[in-house]
């Protein structure tokens, strides 16, 4: 049996949120190594205007990208306000002429028990703050890159929306309410955009990645990595290219007719 064809990109513009770093970095990378040209979104530093000064996470991955052959832009908009949706798509559109692909990556943790009680007292909760704020990212975010990008898609007369869940999102995690609450609503309103939006010729599907072996996760201790790896039934974790294989595939004509889904890639915890 001969080798697979590699999944390519040639021609097609994808946009990648929070790319700057973790996972969102090794999806940009797969897909300018793979011919798409990318708008590589983080909400942190960046070089002026001019190329000049300190480089910024998403200007150091573009950087990687034309390193590999491939083309590619920074955009340092925050996903969390409408004005930003609008600015990573019209980086696109400016730079490429199109928008295909919308990789809704970008996500935060702030960890903290809902209500934390010691000795009969409350000692800790989480706070407002916490909640907000991971919303504002984790779920509004994904809601504003999305309406931002659908108008283009359908003059353009399709694409393909990917949105990060989790695997918490299926079940849930101790310590994290306000997370755990993003990834459900992700999984929401992929949904019902598949509902709204497939008669355009928009494919919307979310990945719920299980515990996957990032540059953080790495920085645990060797138990907690042996007990993460444990409640997996393949007995290890994910590789960050693992997801990234699936982000491709559904990104490609290979998975036309998978609409509307949230795909678990974690060893088998979610039977």
């Amino acid at each position: 049996m001969g080798a697979s064809k590699e999944i390519r990109f040639d021609g097609r513009v994808a946009i990648v949120t929070g790319a700057g770093g973790g996972l969102g970095r090794v999806y940009a990378l797969e897909f300018g190594r793979r011919g798409a040209k990318v708008v590589v979104n983080d909400f942190g530093g960046a070089r002026d205007g001019s190329g000049e000064g300190a480089a910024g996470p998403a200007d150091k991955v573009v950087d990687e990208i034309k390193a590999l052959g491939g083309e590619a832009v920074a955009n340092y908009a925050n996903v969390a306000t409408p004005d930003g949706g609008e600015s990573i798509v019209k980086s696109a559109v400016d730079a490429f002429g199109k928008v295909d692909i919308l990789v809704n990556n970008a996500g935060i943790t702030r960890d903290a028990q809902f209500v934390k009680f010691k000795d009969g007292q409350m000692v800790g909760q989480m706070s407002e703050e916490a909640f907000d704020l991971v919303v504002a990212v984790n779920l509004k975010g994904v809601f504003n890159c999305t309406q931002a990008v659908v108008p283009y898609m359908i003059k353009n007369g399709g694409g393909v929306v990917l949105n990060a869940s989790s695997v918490v999102g299926l079940y849930g995690n101790f310590g994290q309410t306000n997370y755990a609450a993003t990834k459900f609503g992700v999984i929401g309103m992929t949904k019902t955009w598949a509902r709204e939006l497939g008669k355009y010729k928009i494919r919307v599907n979310a990945v719920c990645p299980g515990f996957i072996l990032t540059d953080m996760v790495l920085k645990m201790p060797e138990n907690v990595l042996a007990a993460m790896a444990a409640k997996s039934p393949l007995g290890r974790l994910g590789t960050p290219e693992e997801i990234a294989n699936t982000y491709l595939w559904l990104a490609s004509d290979e998975s036309s007719y998978v609409h509307g889904t949230a795909i678990s890639v974690d060893g088998g915890v979610i039977p």
